[in-house]
């Protein structure tokens, strides 16, 4: 089995982002479904400086989840690390990542989910209005569709809810982060199994690489 359709629900991607670590000062704790992004631009720009610590992706699952995760984490690494950055959104969390990192003294993303900060939090609020009508997936969504999308919500055992739960959808937006055709066909299998129209929109990795960059590395 090919490791990307592997679901990634465990401390299995925890454990294979901590082996990348090579001793920098700065600890990025980020949601496993950005495993793959941090760590190809940690590879491009040779920040050695970013150590990645992920916690279980199908936290997204339980948004409520979220806050108690990150802040354990981040108690955890600050007497280790010089600075620690949490690589979340809002994520559905309805405020409270934020203010839960407010009061450890640790900065996040901006923007209300990974959708927004990969087109860019502006660009994606400014299309907003035209597109409530949107289902989105980036590339680890497209890799895990059957994992985070069509199991958890039943349709494998109750293909009836489909028409319930995406009738008011009309599109389904590919947010690509690179350029892989093998992901763009199975994103618009993706698209057909839900009965909406595809959209493929190549985003690369919009306002993530940003946060990162800005992120000093040791004098």
């Amino acid at each position: 089995m090919n490791p990307d359709d592997t679901p990634i629900s465990d401390s299995t991607l925890t454990d294979r982002a901590l082996s990348e670590q090579r001793g920098g000062q700065i600890l990025l704790v980020a949601c496993g479904a950005l495993a793959h992004e941090i760590l190809a631009l940690k590879a491009a720009n040779g920040w050695d400086h970013l150590d990645l610590h992920c916690l279980p992706a199908n936290l997204h699952l339980w948004p409520d989840r979220i806050p108690d995760a990150v802040e354990a984490a981040v108690r955890d690494a600050k007497p280790r690390y010089a600075q620690v950055f949490v690589v979340y959104a809002d994520c559905g969390t309805g405020g409270l990542l934020q203010a839960r990192c407010d009061a450890l003294g640790v900065e996040m993303v901006r923007g209300p989910h990974c959708y927004a900060f990969f087109q860019g939090v502006d660009d994606f609020t400014a299309r907003a209005e035209n597109e409530f009508t949107a289902f989105y997936l980036t590339d680890f969504l497209v890799r895990q569709f059957d994992a985070f999308v069509w199991k958890p919500m039943g349709f494998d055992r109750h293909p009836e809810l489909i028409a319930m739960m995406f009738g008011n959808y009309e599109t389904l937006i590919y947010q690509a982060q690179t350029d892989d055709p093998a992901l763009d066909v199975k994103a618009r299998d993706c698209a057909a199994r839900l009965g909406l129209r595809y959209q493929r929109r190549f985003t690369g990795y919009g306002d993530l690489a940003g946060a990162l960059a800005a992120l000093p590395p040791p004098d």
